[in-house]
């Protein structure tokens, strides 16, 4: 289905997560953008494991977590914008990262149980096992970044009050 006058929404488009970032810095064709930290992040029941919350005073996360965009659309310093990602980035990348290393690990520990039996073959060859999924899961996110499909895109310029909210969709019921 795509966007017609009765229903706006282009179905046919890619879902993208959506975030606003400050451009801290524009280095020739680059902007150097920080993601803008909401009020909920860090209050919730894992904010003490969270890799986005990292060492320090925020103004260090903020900077770990800084990243590059090509400066097509002549950013400035200073300026609030609204980037995005496709929802199926994020997904890939979940499955790149947490899935392949777990599934090798879990298949060669079942092997090795099933063809000898004995626990330390068995841990052996499930370390063996994330060692290799760790290295596979390595080459797809160097091949998927490559490709661009990890990157984050401008998506347009922010006004001064917009916050990035979720958007939910109000679909009609079956049968009306």
């Amino acid at each position: 289905m795509t966007a017609t006058e009765e229903n706006p929404i282009d179905f046919s488009a890619p879902a993208m997560v959506e975030g606003i970032a400050h451009v801290v810095a524009v280095e020739g064709n680059l902007a150097w953008l920080e993601p803008e930290q909401t009020s909920t992040c860090g209050s919730c029941a894992s904010s003490s494991a969270c890799g986005a919350k990292g060492i320090g005073t925020t103004a260090n996360r903020l900077e770990a977590r800084r990243f590059s965009l090509e400066n097509q659309a002549g950013l400035a310093v200073g300026e609030r914008v609204v980037v995005g990602i496709r929802e199926n980035a994020l997904v890939k990348a979940s499955l790149t990262a947490y899935a392949i290393p777990l599934a090798t690990a879990l298949i060669a520990g079942a092997l090795a149980q099933w063809a000898d039996g004995r626990d330390g073959i068995t841990l052996a060859a499930m370390v063996g096992g994330l060692l290799l999924g760790l290295g596979l899961a390595r080459l797809i996110a160097s091949h998927l970044s490559a490709r661009g499909e990890l990157a984050p895109r401008f998506l347009r310029r922010a006004d001064a009050a917009v916050v990035c909210h979720p958007i939910t969709l109000n679909m009609p019921k079956a049968g009306k």
